[in-house]
C-alpha cells in the first residue's frame, strides 16, 4: 500500500540542503549536541521530580540519544511510520485482495502514496529540531531502547536556526536538549503512557474509513473546502480545519479529542521545564524564547503558512501554548508535586477541555482523591 523505499528516496532528493560547516564544525556540533544532551537529563530530572537515578545510579529505562542530519531523520520517520501504520495497512492489504486487479491498482496507488509522503517528509526535515520517536524500531543505523523510543536531535536545522535567529550557539543547543529531554523524560519516567498512546492511536486508525469509493468522496469534500470551493453562505465547522481533520469520522474526532489533550500535556510540559531550567543554565534564554517564539508564530513565508495549516501544523503551536498554560496554572496551584498526579494513570490525564480550565482538573484529580466536597 506504500512503497517506503520510495517515500525515502523521494524525501532525502527534495528535502533541502542544510546549512554550510566543515568537517570540523560539524565534528564540533555533534560532540557539543551530545554533551547537552547528557547533562539535560539530570537537570530535567531534578526540576520535574518525575525520575532519580537507582542505587546503582543508572537512569530507569534508558534510550539513545541520536545526532541526525535531515536523511537520517527521514529514515527514522519512515520506519516509525512503518511500524505505526502496519495494522491499518494490513487491513487495507486484505480489503484489496477481494478486488478485481488490487493488485495492479495497489502496485501503483503503493508508489503515488509513496512519492506524496516522500514529498510531505522532505518538507518537515527542514523544520524539526529534535524528536522522541516513542514507536521507534531499532535498526543498524538507528538503534532504539528495548521497549521501543529514541531521542533524534537534528543538528543541520539546530544550527540552521540558530544562525537565522542569531543567538548564542552553545545557549541555543543545550536550550532545545533540554525539551526534548523532558520528552524523554515523560516516557520513561511512566511506563504505561507509552502503550497508552499507542492504543489511542490504532484505535483512530482502526475507526479508518477504507472504503475507496467513501475516501475519495471525502477527500474531494475536503480539498473544496480548503481551496474555498464551497458556494457562497455555505461555509460551515469545517472552515479553516486542515485535511487531517476533514477526513475524520465522528469516532475519530472523539479519539483525536483525548489525544489532543495528552500532546497539549506533552508539549506544554517540556515547554515549561525548558523555560523553568533555562534560567540556571542557559544564560540568554530570555532572548531565545522572545526570538523562537516569533518565528514559530510568523512561519517562514506565505508558502510556509499554508502547508502548515494544509497539514494541521497549527494546531501543534496551539499544544505548545495551551499546554504551557495548562502546566503553569496547575503547578502554581498545587506545587510541582502536586501537578505529577498528572502521571498517575491514563485517568488523571487532563481532557481537552481542563487543558483550557486547569481549575477543572484540580477540581477533579486533588480535591477527590484528597476527600474534598
Amino acid at each position: 500500500m506504500v512503497d517506503w523505499n520510495l517515500a525515502v528516496a523521494t524525501a532525502t532528493r527534495f528535502v533541502r540542503p542544510g546549512p554550510e560547516v566543515s568537517r570540523d564544525e560539524a565534528r564540533a556540533i555533534v560532540a557539543e549536541l551530545r554533551k547537552h544532551a547528557k547533562s539535560s537529563e539530570a537537570h530535567v530530572r531534578a526540576f520535574t521530580r518525575m525520575a532519580q537515578p537507582d542505587a546503582t545510579g543508572e537512569e530507569p529505562h534508558d534510550t539513545p540519544v541520536l545526532v541526525v542530519d535531515r536523511p537520517g531523520w527521514i529514515k527514522a520517520n519512515v520506519a516509525g511510520f512503518r511500524a505505526v501504520l502496519k495494522p491499518l495497512l494490513a487491513k487495507m492489504e486484505d480489503r484489496r485482495s477481494t478486488v478485481p486487479g488490487g493488485a495492479v491498482l495497489g502496485a501503483v496507488g503503493g508508489k503515488v502514496t509513496g512519492v506524496e509522503l516522500g514529498m510531505l517528509l522532505s518538507f518537515l526535515a527542514s523544520r524539526v529540531l529534535g524528536q522522541y520517536e516513542t514507536f521507534a524500531p531499532a535498526s543498524r543505523d538507528l538503534p532504539a531502547a528495548a521497549q521501543g523510543g529514541r531521542l533524534l536531535l537534528v543538528a543541520p536545522n539546530i544550527v540552521h536556526v540558530e544562525r537565522e535567529l542569531e543567538v548564542a550557539p552553545h545557549d541555543f543547543r543545550l536550550w532545545v536538549c533540554l525539551h526534548e529531554e523532558t520528552h524523554r523524560t515523560q516516557f520513561t519516567a511512566v511506563p504505561w503512557l507509552r502503550d497508552h498512546i499507542e492504543g489511542e492511536i490504532q484505535s483512530f486508525l482502526g475507526e479508518t474509513d477504507i472504503d475507496p469509493g467513501a475516501l475519495l468522496e471525502r477527500l474531494r469534500e475536503a480539498a473544496q473546502s480548503l481551496a474555498g470551493a464551497k458556494p457562497e453562505g455555505e461555509e460551515g465547522e469545517d472552515e479553516g480545519r486542515s485535511l487531517v481533520d476533514l477526513v475524520q469520522t465522528p469516532a475519530q474526532r472523539e479519539i483525536l479529542g483525548r489525544l489532543t489533550a495528552v500532546m497539549s500535556l506533552l508539549e506544554g510540559h517540556a515547554d515549561y521545564v525548558m523555560d523553568g531550567v533555562g534560567p540556571d543554565v542557559v544564560p540568554s534564554v530570555a532572548e531565545i524564547r522572545e526570538k523562537f517564539q516569533k518565528r514559530r508564530a510568523s512561519g517562514a513565508g506565505r508558502l510556509d503558512q499554508a502547508l502548515r495549516k494544509l497539514l494541521g501544523l497549527d494546531a501543534k503551536l496551539r499544544q505548545y501554548r495551551d499546554g504551557e498554560r495548562f502546566v503553569s496554572a496547575v503547578v502554581e496551584e498545587v506545587g510541582m508535586d502536586g501537578f505529577n498526579r498528572v502521571w498517575t494513570s491514563p485517568n488523571t490525564l487532563p481532557t481537552k477541555q481542563e487543558i483550557a480550565k486547569p481549575a477543572d482538573w484540580i477540581a477533579r484529580v486533588h480535591r477527590k482523591a484528597d476527600g474534598a466536597p
